[in-house]
């Protein structure tokens, strides 16, 4: 099993179902399958999510939904690296945790490199804008736990994860947001925090 034992129509739901997975940061259902790939019932679309499944592409999360384990080689593979995406982050949870992981996408070697780890996250709301990252964002993080002064960051507070720009001076931490947005302020903390990775880039929600 695998890539060679796949349909045509399978590869073609699972290009759909990549495109998906990093507009919208999460696997789509079968119903979603379903309207994409212009059927009419929900079966064809299972079928096909069952088919990519045993080839190993898919895989069954806890809940029934799905998530991407492995894309098509097509794409050129010994310049990409599988990155994972995360998608909604369950309350009090770690960011990469398993069942956070919506799919795994194939990523340029020119943005990561090899011996560091790397995630993609959807950005929501406004409070970065200035930064360029903009609501549906794909943001790439670096994975670490430390950053610079002047370094944007993902930051995981009070159980969720926030994009801001990091400053350092003693004891103190601020966390700036650069927004076009007056409503977005400053947080001022000392160690309560979580460095989650530095932000590497945004990739506009347009270009999907």
């Amino acid at each position: 099993m695998g890539e060679e034992s796949l349909s045509i129509k399978a590869r073609e739901a699972l290009k759909h179902i990549r495109s998906l997975a990093m507009q919208y940061g999460r696997v789509p259902s079968v119903r979603d399958l379903m309207a994409k790939m212009g059927y009419k019932s929900p079966r064809s679309a299972m079928l096909l999510m069952n088919e990519l499944e045993v080839n190993g592409f898919l895989e069954k999360k806890a809940d029934g939904s799905y998530k991407m384990i492995k894309d098509l080689s097509t794409v050129d593979m010994a310049r990409t690296i599988s990155v994972p995406l995360v998608g909604s982050v369950a309350c009090g949870g770690p960011l990469l945790a398993e069942e956070n992981i919506e799919a795994y996408i194939p990523v340029s070697t020119s943005l990561v490199k090899s011996g560091s780890k790397y995630f993609l996250l959807r950005a929501i709301g406004d409070s970065m804008d200035k930064a360029g990252i903009n609501p549906g964002d794909l943001v790439l993080v670096k994975q670490q736990n430390v950053a610079e002064n002047g370094q944007n960051v993902v930051a995981l507070i009070d159980d969720d994860a926030t994009l801001k720009e990091y400053q350092h001076k003693g004891n103190v931490v601020a966390l700036i947001p650069r927004s076009s947005n007056p409503k977005h302020k400053p947080i001022i903390l000392e160690r309560e925090f979580q460095i989650q990775g530095i932000i590497i880039t945004s990739i506009s929600s347009v270009n999907f």
